[in-house]
């Protein structure tokens, strides 16, 4: 499959599922324009106090976590390769009157060109992101080239893991470091399973942890902290339990990593 092949045929995914996905209660956008924070605490923690400073959110979709950190007073760009999610995160910015956020539609391998040049306090990426993307090192000169002097990159991701483990959650059942990529045809969106879709078929990426660490550094970055967690945000295996709308294992039975996170700095 050609680096043509793979954008286009993503794209096509992508493009239909904004409007489901608009109008699902998973991404509850009529909750979120009345005020509701969609950014998970251990990000707050995490990334710090935003307000004044310049946010670049790569791959934002419809713009729900770009818009919660303006909200916050960051100054913010999302960026995405979906014209129809790029339309949709510019009417809600317009909506709840976002005066300081703007988006702009492009491949994120094109950011720094579509962006001329421009760099940020903060690049900021969310999860499930990397895995549609087959390079990661130059996902990470991408990025790096974005920061600022002084600025950092944010990453929260689901971690490779828990890709390779089947349904119980404990037996492992796919090469951690299979790199090619896997083709998958299914015919609906996460968001919402009971909507029939038509470009069902989509090309994804496994990017084990040392290898998004390894390219970050090889980028000029310099790693802050690398954090994995316990939880993850959906019904990964059947054997989770929700708690606060995190989902864990039981008490008492081994866990193993579903999200990590890390920071990685530019200096002055």
């Amino acid at each position: 499959m050609t680096a043509s092949d793979w954008r286009v045929t993503n794209r096509a995914n992508w493009d239909e599922r904004v409007p489901i996905h608009t109008a699902s209660d998973f991404y509850d956008v009529p909750g979120f324009v009345a005020g509701k924070d969609v950014l998970r605490d251990f990000e707050l923690a995490e990334v710090g106090d935003v307000d004044g400073k310049t946010l670049l959110h790569l791959q934002c979709h419809i713009g729900l976590d770009t818009l919660s950190w303006a909200r916050r007073g960051a100054t913010v760009t999302g960026l995405d390769f979906s014209e129809p999610a790029v339309d949709v995160a510019s009417g809600l910015a317009q909506q709840i009157g976002a005066t300081k956020a703007r988006f702009v539609t492009a491949d994120v391998y094109d950011a720094v060109r579509a962006l001329d040049g421009q760099t940020f306090d903060i690049v900021y990426t969310g999860l499930g992101a990397l895995c549609w993307l087959p390079d990661i090192d130059r996902w990470a000169q991408t990025a790096a080239a974005l920061v600022a002097p002084g600025g950092f990159l944010y990453l929260a991701e689901f971690h490779p893991y828990a890709d390779i483990l089947s349904e119980d959650g404990r037996t492992i059942e796919a090469d951690y470091f299979r790199r090619d990529p896997t083709v998958w045809d299914e015919p609906d969106t996460y968001a919402d399973r009971s909507a029939a879709m038509t470009a069902n078929v989509t090309v994804e990426w496994r990017h084990g942890l040392g290898d998004v660490v390894s390219a970050l550094i090889a980028a000029g970055l310099r790693l802050e902290f690398l954090h994995e967690h316990d939880f993850t945000l959906f019904a990964h295996f059947p054997a989770l339990e929700q708690d606060a709308g995190r989902y864990r294992f039981p008490t008492g039975q081994p866990s193993v990593p579903l999200i990590y996170s890390l920071r990685a700095a530019k200096g002055e």
